[in-house]
């Protein structure tokens, strides 16, 4: 039995949070029944058409749900939702602030009607507050979490290549509907959780937080390289190609030194004697360690750090992903079928004994809408626009 068979959840989502949550529910053998709007759908269905016409956002959030077209601002589709409801354990969404109330649906109330629900909130900036009703897209919210201050180069600051703010939001929700399953286990009762993607950022920015509260100024924009620990970032070879190691104590930097240098000398000079002076000095460092690189080819340079057993890493491009050795002699890629045929993709990075994630197709818009209604008793009477 999966981990969370029987567990009914009924998501109004769209964008990534959200469905990113409810997959991670989905993979543990929840049915997730994703509301979409009529026609249109989730907007993630249009971000991209490169996996054969269909978004890759939309296929990497959505798999092994079933997905229902609901006209939310007519009174049949309220109806539909309270049916739902009737059912549900989990109720998540992320509509605009205050739009669910509007709507019937506050959530406290839902509780109140339904107390083993448990109703979960998404919103940028939360439900209170002076931000609440502001938009907030991933990279807005980088921006105001800082997250964008402290990423790219000396001279330009950028974001993320991935979504961070979205992710942090759905891992929370996720993580938060999880525990409070699990309260509910032990109480009987439901609860209403709300998460904000400022928030959940701001959770992952402790560091710089802290750095800059109490030493006084702002953590470096250091490319690819670590602000403050050095030598941790990018070294160029003499094939042209760039290798990446990480140092994180005295005893891995004088080990560096005599191993893969070759210079015992280094280890005891008073520039590079802590890591705040290698970080204080990392120009002069830097040219000391790419003389060494240089001449010698990336390979032989990456042998060098694992004879020594230094922290190391290939640039790796989104096709050597794919085809990275680590994950193939693990097993790690599935199919999944989708729309538009069956498509790669990574199992669940949870591995638990005895436990195999659902990977169930990715589903059209409305394409359980027929049955969904025929288990509500609603088939005849509801029209669909």
């Amino acid at each position: 039995m999966l981990p969370l068979e029987g567990v009914t959840v009924v998501a109004i989502e769209q964008a990534i949070a959200v469905p990113f949550a409810t997959r991670q529910l989905a993979d543990l053998g929840a049915r997730v029944i994703k509301i979409e709007r009529p026609k249109t759908g989730d907007f993630a269905r249009q971000y991209d058409s490169t996996v054969r016409g269909m978004s890759s956002h939309f296929i990497w959030c959505n798999r092994s749900k079933e997905s229902i077209t609901l006209d939310l601002k007519s009174d049949e589709g309220k109806e539909v939702l309270r049916r739902l409801l009737e059912k549900a354990d989990v109720f998540v969404q992320n509509l605009a602030p205050g739009a669910l109330k509007r709507m019937g649906f506050e959530p406290n109330e839902l509780v109140e009607k339904h107390p083993s629900l448990i109703v979960c909130s998404l919103s940028g900036y939360g439900e209170s507050g002076p931000y609440a009703h502001k938009k907030a897209y991933d990279l807005l919210v980088q921006c105001e979490a800082g997250l964008v201050s402290i990423t790219g180069t000396e001279e330009e600051p950028v974001k993320t290549g991935i979504p961070s703010a979205d992710i942090a939001a759905g891992m929370y929700a996720y993580t938060g509907i999880l525990t409070a399953l699990l309260n509910r286990m032990k109480t009987g009762k439901g609860t209403v959780l709300e998460i904000s993607m400022l928030e959940a950022l701001g959770e992952w920015m402790g560091y710089p937080m802290y750095y800059s509260a109490f030493g006084g100024e702002e953590p470096k924009r250091t490319g690819a390289s670590h602000s403050t620990i050095y030598p941790y970032g990018p070294f160029k070879c003499g094939d042209g190609k760039t290798v990446f190691i990480g140092l994180q104590n005295e005893r891995e930097w004088s080990t560096f030194c005599k191993q893969v240098l070759e210079n015992e000398t280094l280890a005891t000079d008073k520039r590079f004697h802590t890591t705040a002076r290698r970080s204080d000095n990392r120009e002069i460092l830097k040219e000391i360690i790419e003389k060494t690189f240089d001449r010698l080819t990336s390979a032989e340079v990456l042998d060098r750090l694992e004879q020594a057993k230094i922290a190391n890493a290939r640039l790796n491009n989104m096709k050597d992903f794919f085809e990275h050795p680590q994950l193939i002699a693990r097993n790690r890629w599935d199919q999944v079928q989708t729309p538009v045929g069956s498509v790669v993709a990574l199992k669940p990075p949870i591995n638990m004994e005895g436990v195999e994630a659902v990977m169930a197709p990715v589903p059209e818009l409305g394409e359980h809408t027929e049955k969904i209604m025929k288990e509500l008793g609603l088939h005849n009477k509801v029209k669909q626009k």
